[in-house]
Protein backbone atom coordinates (compact mmCIF):
# COMPACT_ATOMS: atom_id res chain seq x y z
CA UNK A 1 0.00 0.00 0.00
CA UNK A 2 1.55 3.50 -0.76
CA UNK A 3 -0.29 6.59 0.52
CA UNK A 4 0.20 9.92 -0.81
CA UNK A 5 -1.09 12.92 0.85
CA UNK A 6 -3.38 14.69 -2.05
CA UNK A 7 -2.74 18.63 0.16
CA UNK A 8 -1.16 19.34 3.91
CA UNK A 9 -4.73 20.12 5.24
CA UNK A 10 -6.57 16.82 4.05
CA UNK A 11 -7.07 13.79 2.12
CA UNK A 12 -4.63 10.87 1.15
CA UNK A 13 -4.69 8.75 -1.89
CA UNK A 14 -3.50 4.58 -1.62
CA UNK A 15 -2.50 3.03 -4.78
CA UNK A 16 -1.10 -0.97 -4.76
CA UNK A 17 -4.41 -1.90 -3.54
CA UNK A 18 -5.99 -4.74 -5.56
CA UNK A 19 -9.66 -5.95 -5.20
CA UNK A 20 -8.47 -8.85 -2.68
CA UNK A 21 -6.84 -7.07 -0.47
CA UNK A 22 -10.08 -5.62 0.83
CA UNK A 23 -10.79 -8.31 1.84
CA UNK A 24 -7.52 -8.55 4.35
CA UNK A 25 -7.58 -7.27 8.16
CA UNK A 26 -4.14 -5.73 7.43
CA UNK A 27 -5.59 -3.09 4.62
CA UNK A 28 -8.51 -2.25 7.04
CA UNK A 29 -6.21 -1.40 9.58
CA UNK A 30 -3.93 0.92 7.56
CA UNK A 31 -6.80 2.52 6.58
CA UNK A 32 -8.19 3.47 9.46
CA UNK A 33 -4.57 4.41 10.48
CA UNK A 34 -5.22 6.80 7.16
CA UNK A 35 -8.59 8.32 8.05
CA UNK A 36 -7.39 9.42 11.20
CA UNK A 37 -4.55 11.20 9.85
CA UNK A 38 -6.02 12.66 6.85
CA UNK A 39 -9.94 12.56 7.08
CA UNK A 40 -10.23 11.42 3.22
CA UNK A 41 -9.02 8.20 1.83
CA UNK A 42 -9.34 7.76 -1.84
CA UNK A 43 -8.88 3.95 -3.28
CA UNK A 44 -8.78 5.10 -7.51
CA UNK A 45 -10.89 2.67 -9.52
CA UNK A 46 -11.02 -0.57 -6.80
CA UNK A 47 -13.23 -1.76 -8.46
CA UNK A 48 -14.52 -3.35 -5.45
CA UNK A 49 -17.61 -5.81 -5.63
CA UNK A 50 -20.65 -4.95 -3.34
CA UNK A 51 -19.75 -8.00 -1.45
CA UNK A 52 -16.19 -7.16 -0.52
CA UNK A 53 -17.28 -3.82 0.65
CA UNK A 54 -20.05 -5.31 2.95
CA UNK A 55 -16.77 -7.12 3.83
CA UNK A 56 -14.58 -4.32 4.37
CA UNK A 57 -16.93 -2.04 6.12
CA UNK A 58 -17.67 -4.96 8.49
CA UNK A 59 -13.59 -4.86 9.35
CA UNK A 60 -13.69 -1.24 9.64
CA UNK A 61 -16.47 -1.09 12.51
CA UNK A 62 -20.19 -1.73 13.02
CA UNK A 63 -22.20 -1.26 10.10
CA UNK A 64 -25.50 0.68 10.07
CA UNK A 65 -28.14 -1.03 8.28
CA UNK A 66 -31.19 1.41 6.88
CA UNK A 67 -34.50 0.73 7.72
CA UNK A 68 -35.59 1.93 3.99
CA UNK A 69 -33.97 2.44 0.76
CA UNK A 70 -31.68 -0.40 1.15
CA UNK A 71 -29.48 -2.76 -1.41
CA UNK A 72 -32.01 -5.94 -2.43
CA UNK A 73 -29.11 -8.22 -1.67
CA UNK A 74 -27.32 -6.57 0.67
CA UNK A 75 -29.11 -4.67 3.34
CA UNK A 76 -25.56 -2.56 4.25
CA UNK A 77 -25.43 -0.98 1.43
CA UNK A 78 -27.69 2.47 0.37
CA UNK A 79 -28.15 3.08 -3.37
CA UNK A 80 -27.51 6.74 -3.87
CA UNK A 81 -29.57 8.32 -6.48
CA UNK A 82 -31.55 11.00 -7.44
CA UNK A 83 -33.76 8.95 -9.65
CA UNK A 84 -36.71 7.56 -7.33
CA UNK A 85 -37.01 4.11 -9.68
CA UNK A 86 -33.25 3.64 -8.31
CA UNK A 87 -33.17 4.83 -4.73
CA UNK A 88 -36.13 5.15 -2.35
CA UNK A 89 -34.96 8.17 -0.86
CA UNK A 90 -33.94 9.84 -4.03
CA UNK A 91 -36.11 12.82 -3.14
CA UNK A 92 -34.58 13.44 0.47
CA UNK A 93 -31.09 13.14 -1.25
CA UNK A 94 -31.27 16.32 -3.01
CA UNK A 95 -30.40 18.11 0.34
CA UNK A 96 -26.85 16.51 -0.03
CA UNK A 97 -25.78 19.12 -2.62
CA UNK A 98 -25.36 21.40 0.74
CA UNK A 99 -22.77 21.01 3.47
CA UNK A 100 -23.31 18.27 6.06
CA UNK A 101 -22.62 15.90 8.45
CA UNK A 102 -24.09 12.22 7.79
CA UNK A 103 -26.39 10.99 11.18
CA UNK A 104 -25.62 14.56 13.47
CA UNK A 105 -29.24 14.42 14.26
CA UNK A 106 -28.72 11.06 16.25
CA UNK A 107 -27.47 10.17 19.63
CA UNK A 108 -24.66 9.40 18.89
CA UNK A 109 -23.69 10.87 15.04
CA UNK A 110 -22.09 8.36 12.24
CA UNK A 111 -18.20 7.70 12.46
CA UNK A 112 -17.51 7.45 8.98
CA UNK A 113 -19.08 6.54 5.36
CA UNK A 114 -17.57 4.42 2.07
CA UNK A 115 -18.92 4.98 -0.89
CA UNK A 116 -18.27 3.26 -4.65
CA UNK A 117 -18.89 4.68 -7.63
CA UNK A 118 -21.02 2.21 -9.93
CA UNK A 119 -21.93 4.94 -12.80
CA UNK A 120 -20.76 8.05 -13.63
CA UNK A 121 -21.05 11.37 -15.51
CA UNK A 122 -17.99 13.23 -16.42
CA UNK A 123 -17.70 16.24 -14.24
CA UNK A 124 -21.67 15.95 -13.04
CA UNK A 125 -22.10 15.07 -8.95
CA UNK A 126 -18.16 15.27 -8.17
CA UNK A 127 -18.18 15.15 -3.95
CA UNK A 128 -16.14 17.66 -2.22
CA UNK A 129 -15.09 17.47 1.54
CA UNK A 130 -14.04 20.31 4.11
CA UNK A 131 -11.69 19.33 6.74
CA UNK A 132 -13.33 21.10 9.93
CA UNK A 133 -10.41 20.26 12.20
CA UNK A 134 -8.14 22.05 10.65
CA UNK A 135 -11.17 24.76 10.13
CA UNK A 136 -10.76 25.03 14.08
CA UNK A 137 -7.27 24.86 14.44
CA UNK A 138 -6.91 27.94 11.85
CA UNK A 139 -9.17 29.88 13.85
CA UNK A 140 -7.55 33.22 15.98
CA UNK A 141 -7.90 32.09 19.93
CA UNK A 142 -10.13 35.09 20.06
CA UNK A 143 -12.94 33.31 18.25
CA UNK A 144 -11.56 29.68 19.76
CA UNK A 145 -12.91 30.99 23.00
CA UNK A 146 -16.09 33.00 21.44
CA UNK A 147 -17.10 29.97 19.40
CA UNK A 148 -16.68 27.51 22.65
CA UNK A 149 -19.61 29.64 24.19
CA UNK A 150 -22.59 28.78 21.38
CA UNK A 151 -24.75 25.73 20.74
CA UNK A 152 -26.63 25.07 18.09
CA UNK A 153 -30.01 23.23 17.20
CA UNK A 154 -29.73 20.73 14.22
CA UNK A 155 -32.99 19.39 12.69
CA UNK A 156 -33.57 17.75 8.97
CA UNK A 157 -36.00 20.80 8.85
CA UNK A 158 -33.52 23.48 8.16
CA UNK A 159 -32.09 21.09 5.55
CA UNK A 160 -34.84 20.04 3.85
CA UNK A 161 -35.83 24.18 3.99
CA UNK A 162 -32.83 24.34 2.16
CA UNK A 163 -34.22 22.28 -1.01
CA UNK A 164 -37.70 23.56 -0.66
CA UNK A 165 -37.96 27.03 1.00
CA UNK A 166 -41.63 27.19 -0.34
CA UNK A 167 -42.61 24.23 1.60
CA UNK A 168 -45.91 23.33 2.41
CA UNK A 169 -47.95 23.32 6.20
CA UNK A 170 -47.72 19.85 6.03
CA UNK A 171 -44.30 19.72 4.61
CA UNK A 172 -43.38 21.18 7.56
CA UNK A 173 -44.94 19.46 10.11
CA UNK A 174 -43.64 16.10 8.78
CA UNK A 175 -39.83 17.64 8.94
CA UNK A 176 -40.91 19.10 12.92
CA UNK A 177 -41.82 15.97 13.56
CA UNK A 178 -38.29 14.37 12.78
CA UNK A 179 -35.77 14.85 15.48
CA UNK A 180 -33.99 17.16 16.35
CA UNK A 181 -30.42 18.07 19.01
CA UNK A 182 -28.91 20.65 20.35
CA UNK A 183 -25.13 20.20 20.07
CA UNK A 184 -21.92 22.98 20.92
CA UNK A 185 -20.90 24.27 17.65
CA UNK A 186 -17.11 22.83 18.89
CA UNK A 187 -17.00 19.66 19.45
CA UNK A 188 -14.42 18.62 21.81
CA UNK A 189 -13.29 15.02 20.91
CA UNK A 190 -12.10 12.32 23.09
CA UNK A 191 -8.29 12.03 21.70
CA UNK A 192 -8.40 16.18 22.41
CA UNK A 193 -9.01 17.52 18.98
CA UNK A 194 -11.62 19.81 18.50
CA UNK A 195 -13.99 20.37 14.86
CA UNK A 196 -16.38 22.68 13.83
CA UNK A 197 -20.11 21.02 14.06
CA UNK A 198 -21.88 22.83 11.79
CA UNK A 199 -23.57 22.23 7.91
CA UNK A 200 -27.16 22.03 6.56
CA UNK A 201 -28.49 20.67 9.59
CA UNK A 202 -27.84 23.98 11.57
CA UNK A 203 -30.45 25.91 11.94
CA UNK A 204 -30.43 28.00 15.00
CA UNK A 205 -28.12 29.56 17.73
CA UNK A 206 -29.72 28.74 21.12
CA UNK A 207 -29.44 32.54 23.12
CA UNK A 208 -29.79 34.27 19.17
CA UNK A 209 -32.26 35.67 17.10
CA UNK A 210 -32.94 34.00 13.99
CA UNK A 211 -31.10 36.52 11.95
CA UNK A 212 -27.83 37.04 14.60
CA UNK A 213 -27.73 33.07 14.17
CA UNK A 214 -27.79 32.57 10.56
CA UNK A 215 -25.36 35.07 10.04
CA UNK A 216 -22.99 33.33 12.62
CA UNK A 217 -23.70 29.79 11.27
CA UNK A 218 -23.32 31.33 7.57
CA UNK A 219 -19.62 32.84 8.56
CA UNK A 220 -18.31 30.05 10.42
CA UNK A 221 -19.12 27.66 7.14
CA UNK A 222 -17.51 29.74 4.67
CA UNK A 223 -14.17 29.31 7.14
CA UNK A 224 -14.48 25.98 7.26
CA UNK A 225 -14.58 26.02 3.22
CA UNK A 226 -12.05 28.14 2.60
CA UNK A 227 -9.84 26.38 -0.41
CA UNK A 228 -7.25 25.22 1.87
CA UNK A 229 -9.70 23.06 3.69
CA UNK A 230 -11.71 20.98 0.95
CA UNK A 231 -10.53 18.30 -1.40
CA UNK A 232 -12.75 17.74 -4.42
CA UNK A 233 -13.00 14.10 -5.65
CA UNK A 234 -13.42 13.89 -9.13
CA UNK A 235 -15.27 10.65 -9.39
CA UNK A 236 -14.58 7.57 -11.94
CA UNK A 237 -16.29 4.52 -12.09
CA UNK A 238 -14.91 2.06 -9.61
CA UNK A 239 -13.33 4.80 -7.25
CA UNK A 240 -13.83 3.68 -3.34
CA UNK A 241 -13.62 6.57 -1.37
CA UNK A 242 -14.15 6.64 2.72
CA UNK A 243 -14.05 10.11 5.45
CA UNK A 244 -14.18 10.82 8.57
CA UNK A 245 -17.90 11.88 9.31
CA UNK A 246 -17.15 13.45 13.00
CA UNK A 247 -14.36 15.92 11.66
CA UNK A 248 -15.79 16.58 8.06
CA UNK A 249 -18.24 18.45 6.29
CA UNK A 250 -19.07 17.11 2.35
CA UNK A 251 -21.40 17.83 0.10
CA UNK A 252 -22.30 16.59 -3.82
CA UNK A 253 -21.69 19.10 -6.29
CA UNK A 254 -25.48 19.52 -8.31
CA UNK A 255 -26.51 17.34 -10.53
CA UNK A 256 -29.73 16.18 -12.52
CA UNK A 257 -32.19 13.66 -11.19
CA UNK A 258 -31.93 12.47 -15.17
CA UNK A 259 -28.13 11.76 -14.95
CA UNK A 260 -27.01 8.26 -14.17
CA UNK A 261 -25.15 8.64 -11.43
CA UNK A 262 -25.19 5.94 -9.07
CA UNK A 263 -23.00 5.35 -5.82
CA UNK A 264 -23.16 2.23 -2.96
CA UNK A 265 -22.62 3.61 0.24
CA UNK A 266 -21.96 2.06 3.38
CA UNK A 267 -21.50 3.86 6.36
CA UNK A 268 -20.10 2.79 9.92
CA UNK A 269 -22.02 3.19 13.24
CA UNK A 270 -20.48 5.79 15.25
CA UNK A 271 -18.71 5.43 18.46
CA UNK A 272 -18.30 8.77 20.18
CA UNK A 273 -21.16 10.92 21.09
CA UNK A 274 -20.77 14.92 20.84
CA UNK A 275 -18.80 16.61 23.34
Amino acid sequence: MIATAVSPSIGVEVQGVSAADFTSRATASDTLELLARHGVVVFKQADISDADLVTFSRMLGDVVVAPIGGHLEFPEISPVSLDPGRSELARARRSTIFWHVDGVTDAIPQKATLLTAREVVDGEGDTEFANTYAAYEDLPDDRKAEFARYRVVHSMAAAQALTNPDATRKQKDAWDRLPAREHPLVWEHRDGRRSLLIGATAGQVVGMSPEEGRALLDSVLDWATRPQFVLRHRWQVGDLVMWDNTGLLHRALPYEPTSRRLMHRTTLVGDEAVA
